[in-house]
């Protein structure tokens, strides 16, 4: 079968490998319709990660059809429509029942990779996929988009705004306009924030936050940013904080946009180092790490996406067939995508 593997930083390629196999009771084997690059697979990309040359790729997201399943697996059956999480919460451990099935207990392997192929092998499967009604063809591309959409961005944009405790009546600020960002600005909404700021220097994705549900726009960084959003808050900051990018930058934006009391929801992968003496003297709580993705989907999002009041899937804005995966990469960096969606199937 074809496979994105990680070249070397600057360069993935189509390679075929062997098709995956059941190797544990709860495995589950998929063929994929839709995967897609995510801000995460950047970092190794840019070199900024010390990933391995020539290993299997970092993509973690798709939607796809049930084609084999392990002995224990009793919630889905070959022929199945699933959303295929990048995390696999077991569903019972403290954890997953607090609602962190990002963090269960249970799975060590809980994340996913080498989703950017024909097949993939999801292990601890059980309680973690999420089984869509139907069949793809009974749904729109615009609607498979957002289901796709919902195996990580969308509910890392949601748990960023669970972590920071948005609320009614909340201005909240987001910091990074990618696709996490965006979907930040949709969860804001959601749980009825008032004022939503979201920080962005790019026309495209301005416009989608305003369409999402942004009210304001900052377009500086550093200093100059901190300034506009006190002035825009009378100088009292953020009641809540989405920090969606994982940068030293970032992070001590957070920390300084936000008034004290209240909370910053961190979900943007860590790189750098923080000074959390500014956390301590305001009063401000950091919360956050990797998604509850099945959780957030059974309770939320997939009845959302299905009844149209949410449509996560505009983050895509370029399709790239799997052959062309490195310039669906490259457009990445260059900004011309926000986020790039691949069509296997």
């Amino acid at each position: 079968m074809k496979s994105t593997i990680f070249i070397k930083p600057g360069k993935v390629a189509i390679q075929d490998i062997d098709k995956p196999k059941i190797q544990q009771s709860d495995d589950v084997i998929i063929k994929v319709l839709y995967a897609c690059v995510c801000g995460s697979d950047l970092w190794s990309y840019r070199g900024l990660d010390d990933k391995p040359e020539n290993s299997a790729n970092n993509g973690h997201e798709a939607i796809g059809i049930v084609q084999e399943v392990g002995e224990d697996i009793n919630t889905v059956k070959k022929g199945d429509f699933v959303i295929a999480p990048f995390t696999h919460g077991c569903g019972y451990c403290a954890a997953c029942l607090a609602g962190y099935d990002g963090s269960c207990l249970n799975h060590q392997d809980n994340f996913s990779s080498g989703d950017q192929a024909e097949y993939i092998r999801s292990q601890h499967a059980n309680w973690s996929l999420i089984k869509i009604p139907g069949k793809p063809d009974d749904y729109s591309e615009n609607m498979l988009k957002s289901f796709l959409s919902l195996s990580d961005v969308m509910a890392t944009g949601y748990h960023a705004a669970r972590t920071a405790q948005v609320t009614k009546g909340d201005t909240t600020v987001i910091i990074g306009d990618g696709a996490v960002g965006l979907c930040g600005v949709i969860s804001a909404k959601m749980r009825g924030a008032k004022r939503i700021v979201i920080m962005s220097r790019h026309d495209d994705r301005q416009k989608l936050a305003l369409e999402f549900g942004a009210t304001d726009i900052i377009e500086d960084r550093g200093d100059k940013a901190i300034n506009k959003l006190m002035q825009l808050t009378n100088n009292q900051g953020a009641d809540s904080v989405l920090e969606c990018v994982g940068s030293e930058l970032s992070m001590n934006t957070a920390l300084s946009v936000a008034r004290p009391g209240s909370t910053i929801g961190r979900v943007g992968m860590s790189h750098g180092t923080f000074d959390l003496t500014n956390s301590f003297f305001k009063n401000i709580s950091i919360a956050g790490g990797p998604a509850s993705v099945t959780t957030y989907d059974k309770k939320y999002l997939l009845t959302a996406v299905l009844n149209g009041e949410i449509n996560p899937g505009k983050v895509f804005t370029q399709n790239f067939m799997l052959d062309d995966i490195d310039k669906a990469y490259k457009a990445m960096v260059d900004r011309k995508s926000i986020k790039s969606l691949i069509k296997i199937q």
